[in-house]
């Protein structure tokens, strides 16, 4: 482990998610909603590095830099601070500094939050040579972080289940090709959707089973035959999502329009993917969305891709700077 003041930092790098089934049950006691969701990782990143400092912080870059909290609240710190506390005992951490590289839209139902936190949990373990830290620990603190950020410790495609933190791996080869469409300032909250949702369903009086995986959505997957997967697409929050973003129909129906096999808002969105056959029809997807959809960034990606992974040991060659904008974070407890 490195001391406090050392130039040794660890970067890890992290994609983001996209639902290809969310399954949204009745309410449970503790709030929250059954959920049945395939989780599907696609190769857009977040790039998170940790280093030992004088005191908790986090710093931000990327085209997404402004949208993301520095202080306390931030996720990522909230992740180093609690693997500090449940460290084995007699194990002595340093505080870190978290820089990390936004690339995944934030508040797009990508989890962008969940991802850094999973990928400063790895950084972390590696960092404070917590090698006899069990992988189910990890997976049991980032399970009490939020309900993505156990997948994003995963990546590839699993069922989670539960509130979404229980992962099952899904058997699946090959890639699917995406275009995804993120509007900037159309940030959903994920309460403010699921009110919607159960909004939506009291004024229709829709019935609410227990969700369950779709048996055809996983036999397609198993072949990746994009046409098989776009049929069976689904997402309950998505009348949700289109209700409080009325643009997000009219993004749908342009990609539709101009080839894509099928789209779907991802989670509590406002991020829409589109599933397209090929690279050639991601690019030609990408050209026509930019030139006659609603505006918005535009991006493509495959899938699915691993969960949080080490890049390097990297050692910068100048001391970091000072911090900016810190959060009030305190010393290492417990």
């Amino acid at each position: 482990m490195s001391p406090a003041g050392s130039t040794e930092a660890v970067s890890v790098r992290v994609p983001g998610k996209i639902n290809l089934q969310l399954a949204v049950g009745p309410e449970r006691d503790d709030g929250y909603h059954e959920l049945s969701t395939v989780f599907h990782a696609v190769s857009v990143y977040d790039r998170v590095t940790v280093q030992p400092a004088e005191r908790w912080s986090v710093h931000v870059t990327g085209p997404y830099a402004h949208r993301v909290p520095t202080d306390d609240s931030n996720l990522a710190v909230v992740a180093a601070r609690t693997l500090a506390r449940r460290r084995p005992r007699g194990t002595k951490v340093d505080p870190v500094r978290i820089d990390i590289d936004k690339r995944i839209p934030v508040a797009g139902g990508m989890a962008g939050g969940s991802a850094d936190a999973a990928a400063t949990l790895v950084a972390c373990r590696e960092l404070w040579a917590l090698d006899h830290v069990e992988n189910g620990l990890l997976e049991e603190i980032a399970a009490g972080l939020g309900s993505d950020v156990p997948f994003m410790l995963h990546g590839g495609t699993a069922i989670g289940s539960g509130r979404g933190e229980r992962i099952t791996p899904i058997l699946a080869r090959g890639e699917l090709h995406w275009v995804l469409w993120a509007g900037e300032g159309l940030g959903l909250s994920t309460p403010e959707v699921y009110a919607e949702c159960d909004r939506l369903r009291e004024v229709a009086r829709t019935p609410v089973p227990d969700p369950a995986p779709s048996g055809e959505l996983l036999t397609a997957l198993r072949r990746m035959d994009a046409d098989a997967v776009g049929a069976v697409l689904r997402n309950d929050l998505q009348d949700a999502a289109v209700s409080l973003r009325p643009v997000l129909a009219e993004v749908l129906d342009a990609g539709l329009d101009l080839g894509a096999r099928a789209g779907v808002v991802s989670g509590s969105g406002p991020t829409v993917a589109f599933l397209v056959g090929s690279q050639a029809e991601a690019i030609d997807l990408s050209v026509g969305l930019a030139a006659n959809g609603p505006m918005g960034d535009i991006v493509r990606a495959v899938g699915p891709v691993p969960g949080a992974q080490l890049v390097q040991h990297v050692r910068p060659t100048q001391p970091p700077p000072p911090p900016t904008r810190p959060g009030p974070l305190g010393p290492v407890t417990g």
